[in-house]
């Protein structure tokens, strides 16, 4: 394939990704180019079948040649990429079965509201802390990221503060308004999460955005962060409040784990689980579980029954939390949803329903 039509073919695949709606983009070998629209994946079956020649060729037109080295030495690279400075993208090319394929995602350039995103403003309640940790979880793909973005931008348009994000690849471009923002690129302009997070100490920030807690000490040091002044925003992927906390807990020896309850129970303001549910008139809406940290979660971590969390939640609603079940019941009672799609992520099924008789 020349590379002059390996560049039309691209720049038509992108730019339909944005006409048609669609979130991702993937180019396998023996597939149809495929577009993610509404969660559900859709073969752009007007263009031909890719072979190993074609996403190799796509991958040379995308991929930088510090970025080609990390592949073939790693067999995977996320990187972002700007088409035209018009649309930007979250890039992961890997192999598979020996050839290459290509998952991209579109990151809208314009940074969304809470309310545009059809999320619970009594998130922005969070920006106002001057430290702790709120965390955003849930499954690859469910809005963790934007939902974010949308929190650390209203930081960005109603307060002075410094602001710095670690992510990889970083995906929303902030402009600038109050604040000071510091975007750092993990492999890039700094080695790790980890290493980037013990620089804030001396980087004078007030606001950090961690794009992912993976590990040991990147979560320890963001706990640490959270204690001594910072106001610490990251995404887990977890599938509830009560499965955070556990999980990260857990990722530390026993002999810690005492301490790092203490610690947790003490530095955490809130969680939000969040899935994008498939509308009965098309687009997507995010059922969401919200936790606020208050005495009674504190003392559960403490004393180890963050399985109780979940009967918290549900008796705490006058204070702004909301357990997934009963906003997945909201949504199908609102006619938003179908109560088959929200059958799909109910924790109680006889709850659930008896949410939908209540009213």
């Amino acid at each position: 394939m020349s590379i002059v039509h390996t560049e039309q073919r691209m720049k038509n695949f992108l730019r339909l990704v944005a006409q048609q709606g669609a979130s991702d983009l993937h180019l396998t070998v023996g597939r149809y180019p495929t577009f993610r629209i509404d969660g559900n994946l859709n073969p752009f079956k007007e263009d031909s079948l890719l072979t190993p020649s074609d996403t190799r060729s796509m991958g040379e037109f995308i991929l930088n040649a510090e970025n080609k080295e990390k592949l073939i030495k790693d067999g995977q690279v996320d990187f972002s990429y700007n088409f035209e400075d018009k649309a930007r993208f979250r890039v992961n090319a890997f192999f598979q079965q020996g050839y290459l394929s290509i998952a991209m995602r579109l990151v809208p350039r314009e940074i969304r509201t809470l309310q545009q995103l059809k999320m619970p403003e009594i998130l922005y309640e969070f920006t106002k802390f001057s430290q702790g940790l709120f965390l955003c979880v849930g499954p690859i793909g469910q809005g963790k990221s934007t939902t974010l973005a949308a929190m650390v931008n209203e930081i960005n348009q109603t307060q002075e503060k410094h602001v710095i994000t670690i992510e990889d690849p970083i995906e929303y471009i902030y402009e600038q308004q109050k604040c000071i923002i510091s975007q750092r690129e993990v492999n890039q302009d700094t080695r790790s999460f980890e290493a980037a997070l013990r620089s804030v100490f001396r980087e004078d920030a007030n606001v950090i955005l961690i794009g992912e807690m993976r590990d040991l000490e990147t979560i320890r040091t963001a706990l640490t962060a959270a204690e001594t002044g910072h106001l610490i925003f990251a995404t887990l992927h977890t599938n509830d409040s009560a499965q955070t906390i556990d999980r990260i807990i857990d990722v530390f020896p026993p002999d810690q784990q005492n301490q790092i309850r203490s610690q947790l129970s003490s530095s955490l303001l809130g969680v939000v689980s969040q899935r994008l549910m498939p509308m009965t008139k098309g687009g997507r809406i995010p059922a969401v579980e919200i936790l606020i940290k208050n005495n009674a979660v504190e003392n559960l971590i403490r004393s180890r029954k963050v399985y109780q969390i979940n009967n918290v939640i549900e008796t705490s609603m006058d204070q702004g939390m909301i357990t997934l079940d009963r906003s997945l019941a909201n949504l199908v009672r609102e006619g938003l949803i179908s109560q088959d799609d929200a059958l799909k992520y109910v924790r109680d099924e006889k709850n659930f329903k008896m949410l939908l008789g209540k009213f």
